[in-house]
């Protein structure tokens, strides 16, 4: 494995599980048994591994996602299908609650976290407003955010609850909504 594969592992262990500030370079190199100067010529700096951290929480939640919206058969189910895709990333092992939650917790508006955890919701309403279209809402955009509302519900649910007991909760709103939307 290479120093940056060993680093962004490291960071996506350490901080999805402690947080993005909490936790230290120093951690993180020894984490990844790799020296202080592969850390900084590799990402520049910690800001930078903490991008490419979320980045990789976003393609892995976008793959599981996608997965679950192209087993799907109509436009309508491939809308529902998101939810899908987030129940199958909430049973993963370890799962406490979206990074994206997490980090933006600890960012300031405008810092980098903040850009990328703005970049990864303007990626989950493009999807619900493409999806929503396919299906033929008059509204797609309308819907697209009431629908990223549930998902976003779903996740604090998840997390707070410690638990995926709010999944047939979300999914139901998300039909509703749905159903709403193309009547």
């Amino acid at each position: 494995m290479s120093a940056r594969e060993r680093l962004l592992a490291a960071a996506d262990e350490l901080f999805y599980n402690e947080g993005v500030h909490t936790v230290g370079i120093d951690r993180i190199i020894e984490h990844a048994g790799v020296a202080k100067a592969s850390l900084y010529n590799t990402f520049g700096s910690k800001d930078e591994l903490i991008h490419a951290y979320l980045k990789g929480r976003q393609h892995q939640v976008a793959e599981r996602i996608q997965v679950a919206v192209d087993a799907a058969d109509t436009p309508r189910e491939k809308v529902l299908a998101v939810f899908e895709g987030q129940i199958a990333v909430y049973a993963e092992s370890g799962y406490q609650g979206c990074a994206f939650h997490r980090a933006s917790a600890e960012s300031r508006p405008g810092d980098r976290i903040d850009l990328t955890t703005r970049e990864y919701r303007a990626w989950v309403r493009s999807l619900f407003t493409e999806l929503a279209e396919l299906a033929g809402a008059p509204d797609p955009v309308m819907l697209a955010t009431q629908l990223h509302m549930v998902f976003d519900g779903n996740g604090m649910a998840t997390r707070n609850d410690r638990g995926p007991d709010s999944m047939p909760i979300a999914r139901a709103a998300a039909t509703i909504l749905l159903d709403a939307a193309l009547n």
